[in-house]
């Protein structure tokens, strides 16, 4: 914005400058141009007065001596006649029998003064041709030309618009240094609301803006503050209210546990399905808590990296893909699904943590064995993509990694495809089958891709089932080289370690398939 704004200042500068300055550099070429036409247009007056006393006494030594020294002096030739066209004197080289010159002999024996047009430039050389008639308005007793020099009056001309051009100059860089400190009184508050706002948008305590710049500006600085102050405080208390929640109720839910445990070798057998279905609740509080605390995390983690963009951190995407199939395998198997890895062997850098991509890889594939059902294929490929998303933080801008799970599964219909991200939201199907899940898990992974400039892709397959791909930007070669996948402390994913199969929200428990997650 700054630079706009200064653009447009300076152009009106330019324009201001140029408005003033032109006009005045064609003045005073004018100028000194009319003062050469009079200074010469009196001579020629002067020898014109000459040749008319000539004509009446007979005697022209005076016009000619006088033409002469003129010439001696100035370095301006003449030509001087009479009323036929007899040469009375003639000086400087400059001969009546020339054809320039004779025609303006003869527009003056006709009494016609002849005045050059034109104003004079700095770049003007040469010379300029005067004539003038002798006598009175009605009679003509002859003619005098002057050829006049051109080169000092294009000298002081220039000399004049070196003036002009460098008060101009001055006018138009003090102007440049004014529009420059306007711009920044008043940009310069704009520009640290901005990163308030950005910082205040992803969810981080914004720094407090410092009032400057106009009135208006201060009170929206002021306004703004005590506003980001009263936001901030909220989504901080919510944050905690979530992590706070979901990490003190683990306590008690342990505690219950046992209890229900400890009861049920106490338990008659018709009071085993009732502690089955209290364990399987059980279960799936825990779930939930674990993702809802793994989502308020990933959030977080998303909003610091949207503004920090975060460490420079890569993985090998191919190896986290191989390493996830090793686990989810035998997962798969026990399902009754079928899991095959059909991505490359060669290292694909990927910009974000280990951690962070096999916690999405769990959470997709988690959600292939869970819902394709049982003699369902899956697929996991890991593969270079063409090209990053537009806004994406690629660190070589040379295109992306995408690592996909494709199942045969039923699948999900165009409208539950624009849901599936929804928090806690689940198909109509998977709510009739009572299938285990909370419905966080596609959203953790969302937040977590977003966090890295990624993005999570959901199609139908075909003929029918379900692929989602997980799009993250490529890191460059150079710095992925030999690393073999860098962790990030802290990162989205470091809620409790690495997960287990079936524990795609990294707490360390593992959950067979089926169970909640």
């Amino acid at each position: 914005m700054r630079t706009r704004v200064q653009a447009a200042l300076l152009l009106f500068v330019v324009i201001a400058v140029a408005a003033f300055a032109v006009p005045l550099l064609l003045f005073t070429a004018s100028d000194r141009t009319q003062q050469l036409v009079l200074a010469r247009s009196a001579d020629l007056d002067r020898f014109a007065a000459l040749m008319d006393q000539a004509a009446a006494t007979g005697d022209t030594s005076a016009v000619a001596a006088e033409a002469r020294r003129y010439t001696e002096l100035y370095g301006e030739p003449l030509v001087v006649t009479d009323t036929r066209r007899r040469t009375v004197v003639q000086t400087g080289g400059m001969r009546a029998a020339d054809p320039a010159v004779a025609r303006l002999l003869d527009a003056a024996l006709r009494n016609q003064t002849e005045h050059p047009s034109g104003a004079l430039r700095p770049w003007s050389r040469g010379h300029r041709m005067f004539a003038e008639p002798a006598g009175t308005g009605t009679r003509v007793s002859g003619a005098v030309v002057l050829r006049a020099s051109v080169g000092t009056a294009a000298d002081e001309i220039t000399r004049r618009w070196a003036a002009v051009l460098a008060g101009a100059a001055l006018v138009a860089v003090a102007c440049a240094v004014l529009a420059q400190a306007a711009t920044g009184w008043v940009v310069s508050p704009l520009r640290r609301l901005d990163r308030a706002v950005g910082q205040l948008a992803a969810g981080l305590p914004p720094e407090q803006t410092r009032a400057g710049g106009p009135p208006e500006l201060r009170q929206l600085a002021i306004g703004f503050n005590r506003m980001a102050r009263t936001v901030t405080a909220a989504l901080e208390q919510q944050r905690r209210l979530v992590a706070d929640t979901s990490h003190q109720m683990r306590n008690p839910m342990a505690a219950l546990r046992l209890r229900v445990d400890a009861l049920h070798t106490h338990l008659a057998p018709s009071g085993e399905r009732t502690y089955t279905g209290v364990t399987a609740e059980l279960d799936r509080l825990e779930t939930l808590l674990d993702d809802l605390l793994a989502l308020a995390t990933a959030e977080h983690r998303a909003g610091e990296l949207a503004m920090t963009h975060g460490p420079d951190v890569h993985c090998d995407a191919a190896a986290v893909a191989a390493d996830r199939h090793r686990l989810w395998e035998p997962v798969a198997a026990r399902a009754g699904a079928r899991l095959a890895l059909t991505s490359a062997a060669p290292p694909l850098p990927a910009a974000c943590t280990d951690r962070e991509l096999a916690q999405i890889a769990d959470i997709l594939l988690d959600n292939a064995i869970k819902y394709a059902g049982e003699g369902a294929e899956i697929s996991l490929d890991c593969a270079s993509g063409a090209g990053s998303e537009p806004g994406s933080r690629s660190e070589s801008g040379s295109g992306s990694v995408v690592l996909t799970v494709t199942d045969d599964g039923p699948g999900l219909g165009t409208d539950e495809l624009a849901l599936a991200t929804t928090r806690f939201w689940r198909a109509g199907h998977q709510r009739e089958n009572r299938t285990a899940g909370t419905g966080l898990g596609l959203a953790i992974a969302e937040q977590l891709l977003a966090g890295r400039g990624g993005r999570l892709e959901l199609t139908a397959a075909r003929p029918h089932g379900l692929r989602a791909r997980a799009v993250v930007p490529r890191a460059a070669a150079g710095r992925a080289a030999g690393t073999g996948g860098r962790d990030e402390r802290g990162g989205a994913a470091g809620i409790g370690g690495r997960g287990a199969p079936g524990d795609p929200g990294g707490t360390g428990r593992r959950h067979e398939p089926g169970e909640a997650r």
